[in-house]
């Protein structure tokens, strides 16, 4: 009796990665939308988040720029899509041990001390923002994952390099 199972569903790698994207979406960021999605170590999803502004915090007089005296710029106050996704999670912190963190860019340094501190053991990320050049965040983001046992590694796209998402029928 042969197989009637569909052969053209998602991976797990391509359902997380594709969960941090549309988490990406929500963010008022005009110029970088980051989604977060953060997964147990038997593929269930634990957390989303992306890059904003703090909760009560008013993104309306939020500075979004990214030029200018740095009170007055965005990167004082946004709150990155892993921390936010970090922050979200509502159950035992003990769920992240030994899962994966699905995001778009490497993650800063800021954001690889709390991955770590939370247990969770793979970043897949889909972008290397200035991890080419290894900047001095990054550099120390691969460290402190190396140090702790922490694998990282790229998100390489499968058949399914766009996926279509139609909110109406």
């Amino acid at each position: 009796m042969g197989s009637l199972k569909r052969k053209d569903y998602l991976s797990w790698d391509e359902y997380f990665i594709g969960v941090a994207k549309l988490s990406s979406m929500r963010s008022k960021d005009p110029n970088t939308q980051v989604g977060c999605c953060i997964v147990s170590q038997d593929n269930r999803i634990l957390s989303v988040g992306y890059n904003g502004a703090p909760r009560g915090f008013d993104d309306d007089k939020f500075p979004w720029g990214r030029v200018g005296e740095r009170l007055n710029t965005k990167y004082m106050y946004v709150c990155h899509g892993e921390l936010n996704a970090i922050l979200n999670y509502r159950g035992n912190n003990k769920d992240f041990e030994n899962g994966k963190i699905y995001v778009h860019y490497f993650p800063c340094n800021e954001c690889a001390k709390a991955i770590i501190q939370c247990g969770i053991k793979e970043v897949i990320y889909s972008h290397s923002y200035d991890y080419d050049n290894h900047s001095d965040e990054m550099t120390a983001s691969m460290r402190m994952f190396d140090e702790c046992g922490v694998k990282y590694r790229k998100f390489e796209a499968g058949k399914h390099k766009k996926i279509e998402l139609e909110l109406e029928d």
